[in-house]
């Protein structure tokens, strides 16, 4: 399941490419537009920062800003990045693999199924950008 901590992520990231072309974004005004408790953010925009996905200006104005073009970014990057593998299970897990301490992958019958939802899973999350999120009237009518 996905957790709050991700899911507030990605709304942040949606709000940040929603401004992305401007001036950064001051964090109280993404915490107010997407209902998200200011420190939680703060800790959440901290992380994505590490990550490489936004970018950060101190100052009179300064704010939060994506790091790359809104269409680079990924739910899968974002996801990653809070959350960490997006595999239900260490063994099958693309990025961090790890054998279960208490499986023997050539005799496990959960594996084979596991990976296929991995791979799925993966698949929409890895081809869903965060433009690709905005609403066709944000994005200037696109579709």
């Amino acid at each position: 399941m996905l957790t709050s901590k991700a899911k507030y992520a990605l709304r942040a990231m949606i709000d940040l490419a929603a401004q992305h072309g401007e001036s950064p974004t001051f964090i109280g005004d993404i915490s107010e537009r997407q209902d998200i408790p200011r420190r939680f953010l703060e800790n959440i925009l901290l992380e994505l920062r590490k990550h490489g996905l936004v970018s950060s200006q101190r100052g009179k104005f300064g704010g939060y800003a994506l790091a790359h073009d809104p269409e680079e970014i990924t739910f899968a990057d974002v996801i990653r990045a809070i959350d960490g593998p997006l595999a239900l299970t260490p063994c099958t897990s693309r990025t961090r693999y790890q054998q279960c301490e208490d499986c023997h992958e050539a005799r496990c019958p959960l594996r084979g199924a596991l990976g296929q939802v991995r791979d799925a899973s993966a698949a929409i999350l890895e081809s869903t950008s965060l433009a690709s999120a905005l609403s066709p009237r944000r994005r200037g009518g696109k579709r």
